[in-house]
């Protein structure tokens, strides 16, 4: 048996494609797993490209309300501590930064959108807005990006159709700024998203060990999409999904099932509890 998993203090989830199946539900099992682990001494808690409010507002849908220990919000930009009373945002991305994506991709067929405090704030209405709405059960709201975008924000958020993604990922390649720094990346079938280059997933995590008194080597992660996997490398063990992609698949020390059928619960029963 791998003796890393008597190291384990700590099981951190993505969300979407990962905890939640197909139906965007979680799982009885899962919610049982999280609970056994609870038990055990062992933290549990969420990373995901979602941020912080907007996770905690779905979590009584969801089932998991009192077994949450931490979040890891915005990719890795938020960090919420329930037994620390912490919550950090750290690197947001300057509002003239966002603006100068936005303009490389005005003529681009995605809508702009940027999590914000549980709210999905956007400059324009339309049916991709709506869907993301939907999908992530939060409410949107159309602002005045210029007013909005005079403080810095944690990321910003291209919405499209998934035969639009291509076209907006080679578009994403020409685009350079003399003034900020930024990184992109897909995060679904739908979104694309920027960011600081300062934040991934595995800077959340970290955080969130070091805020619980150990270190990432501690932690067991699941994750599934390409923004995974630098957490899947890099945590004490990292486990990808089978529905996973490639490069998480390929990044992880194991693959458990998929998010339809209990790959959660089957992995964390055999090697933790």
């Amino acid at each position: 048996m791998d003796e890393r998993f008597s190291q384990i203090k700590m099981v951190l989830c993505d969300i979407d494609g990962t905890l939640l199946t197909s139906e965007h539900a979680c799982s009885s099992r899962t919610v049982e797993t999280a609970a056994k682990l609870r038990e055990r001494g062992i933290r549990f808690g969420l990373c995901t490209g979602r941020d912080v409010m907007g996770t905690e507002a779905m979590l009584d849908e969801w089932g998991l309300t009192g077994l949450i220990d931490v979040i890891v919000g915005s990719g890795g930009a938020e960090v919420r501590d329930y037994d620390a009373e912490v919550f950090e945002l750290s690197h947001p991305l300057p509002g003239d930064a966002i603006k100068e994506v936005m303009s490389h991709f005005e003529d681009m067929p995605c809508s702009f959108v940027i999590p914000y405090h549980g709210v999905l704030y956007t400059p324009a209405d339309d049916a991709r807005v709506r869907r993301l709405s939907k999908v992530d059960g939060l409410p949107y709201q159309v602002v005045d990006f210029d007013e909005f975008l005079t403080e810095p924000r944690p990321k910003l958020m291209l919405s499209c159709y998934p035969e639009d993604l291509p076209a907006i990922i080679e578009h994403a390649q020409t685009f350079s700024s003399d003034r900020y720094r930024s990184q992109s990346l897909q995060t679904s079938a739908r979104l694309y998203e920027y960011m600081d280059p300062r934040i991934t997933k595995t800077h959340g995590i970290e955080r969130a060990a070091e805020l619980a008194g150990f270190g990432i080597e501690s932690v067991m992660v699941f994750g599934d999409a390409d923004n995974d996997a630098d957490m899947v490398e890099n945590a004490g063990i990292g486990v990808a999904m089978a529905n996973g992609s490639e490069k998480t698949r390929g990044a992880a020390d194991y693959v458990c099932g998929d998010n339809d059928h209990d790959g959660i619960a089957d992995f964390v029963d055999e090697h933790l509890l």
